[in-house]
């Protein structure tokens, strides 16, 4: 019983860090858009097994949410020109593609070919929260889309999954204000690609944490504001034994952090695809913690961020408020609102003060036809001085030329 015990203490379970994000989703959805759900569309356009898992991940829970979902399968060479499709497309709330779809190929427009894909998708469908827009909101800690501060920005959805594990272990103070709840944590993240490693170590850095990023030949101290500073004398080892919690990303099968680094207590978490360390050593280190994947919690907040998406942007005027996701504001509202709705609302809002016997601008029928009176004389008497100048100026110049 007690190595049972010691078993589900050291396991953290990915499936119940998402259960509540699910669950509010799907009752939600329920509540609100059971007859008009928002549609995701996923873009597969490579080979990879994790790739094909993630999809697979994502359509399951979409449907079991009534969210509607739908893979789209091209040739990487006609991508970008499918995102603009559907970047285009009003029945599309959403869009996401599975990386890595050329890899480090290098793009004609400069960066990598999949950063240019990423920036190709429009801000009000992006559900993974990587193009230009969020991630500069991100670097810079702007935490909100509006003046208002309602609308809050959306975050890469697997950062943003080990920010909520990390949650849901305990590792923020809530009693502590927004952006500084992990203040005297220190977090070693073992990867820096532009999807996880660089906007997680901004995400927990803007919360107050000391954030040390470790990529193949580097390790950055990184602030809030994504502010960094190279830290020629730390390695990978030595930061992870200064660390509370240890994020592990790392792409490849035959790299292992070895266990000798880990201090007691540690929670560990492993982002990549293939596990980073040796989970049965990991086990003999007193007190630590283990998540060995954290792709559950990443779909179910696509889910969430896909449903923020749809109530900011694309539901219309009739929808309720949202609450909880982030409201809008009063100018998206107008931006929003449909031409034919708008009209609709004048012409009802007209309806509601007239009264018999009154045009529409409140008057009465006397009243009107005493004002078009007025109107008509005005446009009379312009037109016979328009006509007397006219004549004027022809008398001018026959005089002007008689008299040369």
């Amino acid at each position: 019983m007690a190595s049972d015990k010691a078993a589900d203490d050291f396991k953290v379970s990915a499936i119940q860090a998402a259960k509540p994000f699910r669950e509010e989703i799907a009752g939600r959805i329920e509540r609100f858009y059971k007859d008009n759900p928002p549609k995701l569309v996923g873009f597969l356009a490579n080979a990879d097994p994790a790739a094909k898992m993630y999809a697979e991940w994502t359509g399951k829970a979409c449907r079991a949410d009534k969210i509607e979902y739908e893979l789209r399968v091209v040739d990487p060479m006609d991508l970008e020109a499918k995102l603009h499709e559907a970047n285009r497309d009003p029945s599309v709330h959403g869009i996401m593609i599975y990386y890595p779809v050329f890899g480090a190929e290098t793009s004609f427009d400069g960066g990598s070919m999949d950063d240019f894909l990423r920036d190709s998708i429009s801000p009000e469908k992006d559900v993974e929260g990587l193009c230009h827009t969020y991630r500069s909101n991100l670097y810079r800690n702007v935490r909100y889309m509006d003046a208002e501060r309602t609308l809050k920005c959306l975050l890469p959805c697997t950062p943003l999954a080990v920010v909520k594990i990390l949650e849901a272990q305990g590792c923020y103070d809530a009693s502590l204000p927004e952006g500084s709840r992990l203040l005297g944590k220190t977090v070693t993240v073992v990867n820096r690609s532009e999807i996880v490693g660089r906007p997680l170590a901004a995400l927990l850095a803007n919360d107050g944490a000391t954030v040390y990023s470790i990529d193949i030949d580097s390790v950055y101290k990184v602030g809030r504001g994504a502010k960094c500073t190279k830290c020629d004398a730390l390695d990978t080892e030595k930061a992870c034994a200064q660390s509370q919690v240890v994020v592990l990303g790392v792409p490849v099968k035959s790299y292992k952090l070895p266990t000798s680094c880990i201090m007691p207590g540690t929670l560990v978490v492993n982002v990549a695809s293939c596990r980073n360390v040796e989970e049965e050593d990991l086990k003999k280190i007193p007190g630590t913690k283990f998540c060995s994947a954290v792709g559950k919690v990443t779909v179910s907040l696509l889910e969430r961020n896909l449903l923020r998406l749809y109530e900011n942007f694309h539901r219309h005027g009739s929808a309720p408020e949202p609450t909880g996701l982030g409201p809008r504001t009063t100018s998206q509202q107008s931006l929003l609102a449909e031409p034919q709705a708008q009209s609709s609302k004048a012409a009802s809002d007209s309806s509601a003060t007239h009264k018999p016997g009154e045009s529409p601008g409140g008057g009465s029928a006397d009243d009107l036809k005493a004002e078009l009176g007025a109107v008509v004389s005005v446009v009379y008497w312009s037109a016979v001085v328009c006509v007397a100048c006219t004549l004027v100026s022809s008398a001018t110049v026959v005089w002007m030329a008689s008299g040369r």
